[in-house]
């Protein structure tokens, strides 16, 4: 039985759905959540940044604000379910290595996760955030579609 499990969200039906069943599996096995949203950094390019009206502080401020609130997400469902959770958020232009970082830091057995089920041309130019944590996880990837 996984013991302590980490729980990336980006706020998306699917995440939602990895949230319910984390919570559900922690309440029956004792288990406990580690929450985690990746927020992505201000993407700088030199050559466009005089032709944007974005100030990357903002910019970065809105991306931990919403990460934050996502991550509220599942801190809420868990005390509603009486299930231990602590969450963070961290920024990063690479969740998936955040995300294995993670299951390190706090020594957890196993990921549950979700899946935007991307196929064909979108995956293979998009890439899959899930498939590089299913690659390079030394511990079980539960993933939810």
């Amino acid at each position: 039985m996984f013991k302590t499990i980490l729980l990336p969200t980006d706020g998306s039906d699917r995440s939602q759905k990895a949230i319910d069943t984390a919570i559900e599996y922690a309440q029956m096995c004792g288990a406990k959540i580690y929450g985690i949203s990746v927020a992505e950094p201000y993407p700088f390019t030199p050559l466009a940044e005089s032709a944007m009206a974005i100030d990357p502080t903002v910019y970065e401020d809105n991306v931990r604000n919403l990460a934050q609130q996502h991550v509220n997400k599942i801190k809420e469902a868990a005390e509603v379910a009486g299930v231990p959770c602590e969450v963070s958020i961290v920024l990063s232009f690479s969740p998936d290595e955040e995300i294995i970082n993670a299951a390190k830091k706090y020594r957890c057995d196993a990921i549950f996760m979700a899946s935007h089920g991307r196929s064909g041309l979108s995956r293979l130019f998009l890439g899959s955030k899930t498939q590089k944590v299913l690659a390079h996880s030394t511990i079980p990837v539960l993933v939810l579609r």
